[in-house]
């Protein structure tokens, strides 16, 4: 049984590899995992293939261990991964909650580097693994603090892994956006500590460059001339530099 299986996939990036990747090739199954089980089912309604609703918190490990039983029954070949799940939360690091702070570890950390654990050996040659990443993974960024440094350790961890499974066939992609138009905000702004968004992107635009950067053989992938150009800086100039112009932006200097 040939399957892609995308987490994330009651909204926004997640949703819309989930359209993307039904019309792209022929699977026979797709499994999406969300927590939200209406909107997953509402989803499967818009697809040729047959949706596995897994309506599950990957921030509980018992919902890693469903997956895992899930994967040890069926015995898949798993041709595509999508780990979309994630959230942040804007504000300075002592005005947010430490149960948010750890919520935002399990989900953007644990829960990738675990999916992709227990996913690896149904992959074959040819198969795919997109983790969503973001711009924030280059940079330190104030009051975005532990969302960022979430993102640094997936970019970290997916490049190294890309390297790792190379001869086995397996691409690793971090896919790494500015700000895209996403139900993400609604969880992330509480109030304006970020008041500055240069431009955003729509999900369509962020999954179509991916999965055009997966087939180039890209281990990173980037949208956006205003984000590559920003990713081009932040190579060149001090952490230190780059911060204040953050913050000058943010109005906090």
């Amino acid at each position: 049984m040939k399957i892609a299986v995308i987490t994330g996939a009651s909204s926004g990036m997640g949703r819309e590899f989930v359209r993307r990747i039904d019309s792209a090739d022929v699977y026979d199954e797709i499994w999406v995992i969300a927590r939200r089980r209406e909107r997953l089912e509402a989803l499967a309604a818009e697809t040729n293939a047959v949706l596995r609703i897994l309506a599950l918190d990957l921030t509980k490990e018992e919902s890693i261990d469903t997956y895992k039983s899930l994967l040890e029954k069926e015995n898949p070949s798993v041709s595509v991964l999508v780990n979309c799940s994630g959230f942040g939360k804007f504000g300075a690091f002592a005005d947010c909650s430490l149960e948010d702070y750890y919520d935002m570890i399990d989900l953007n950390v644990k829960a990738l580097v675990a999916m992709t654990y227990v996913t690896l050996p149904y992959m074959a040659p040819g198969g795919q693994i997109y983790q969503i990443d973001s711009l924030s993974a280059f940079q330190p960024v104030p009051y975005i603090n532990v969302y960022g440094a979430t993102k640094a350790f997936v970019l970290s961890f997916s490049r190294a892994l890309n390297a790792e499974v190379q001869d086995r066939g397996i691409r690793v992609m971090a896919v790494c956006p500015g700000w895209v138009r996403t139900e993400f905000f609604d969880h992330a702004v509480n109030d304006d500590t970020i008041k500055y968004y240069n431009k955003f992107f729509e999900p369509e635009e962020v999954v179509k460059t991916a999965m055009k950067d997966m087939k180039k053989g890209k281990d990173v992938s980037v949208c956006g001339f205003s984000v590559k150009a920003q990713v081009l800086a932040v190579k060149f100039l001090p952490h230190k530099t780059v911060m204040r112009i953050w913050l000058k932006q943010q109005q906090k200097l």
